[in-house]
């Protein structure tokens, strides 16, 4: 005997393989889609104060050390002993003054602010005066 086909000529068994497949599928999605939001609902977006810290100082000393080293570097090659190690250091300490503040501008604006914490005047508040 013959077994019946569906309209596209499958036999009956295979839309049950094709059925029990695709809710497998499903369930996996699922089940991915909840560990991603626990995982994402766990790792906080902000930084940690530490890792804050370790960012800016590190900003701060590497501008500091890059301009010793090449003022070094000019003292070398141009005889010009403590003069150019001096005014790169120097140069090196305000490039690392501008990247502290450029960092920070940037996580101030990456983390919001606390909850219930007081922004300053609102718009509406400066309407009533």
């Amino acid at each position: 005997m013959v077994k019946p086909q569906d309209t596209e000529g499958r036999p009956d068994s295979a839309e049950g393989v094709t059925r029990d497949l695709a809710s497998r599928i499903a369930s996996a999605k699922r089940e991915r889609d909840i560990e991603d939001n626990r995982t994402s609902r766990d790792a906080s977006p902000e930084m940690s104060g530490m890792a804050r810290g370790m960012r800016i100082g590190t900003e701060f000393i590497a501008a500091i050390l890059v301009g010793a080293v090449i003022g070094y570097l000019i003292d070398l090659g141009l005889g010009t002993s403590p003069w150019g190690l001096l005014i790169m250091l120097l140069m090196g300490f305000a490039a690392g003054i501008l990247n502290v503040t450029r960092v920070v501008a940037q996580m101030n604006a990456a983390s919001p602010p606390p909850p219930g914490s007081d922004l300053g005047p609102d718009v509406e508040d400066e309407a009533d005066k």
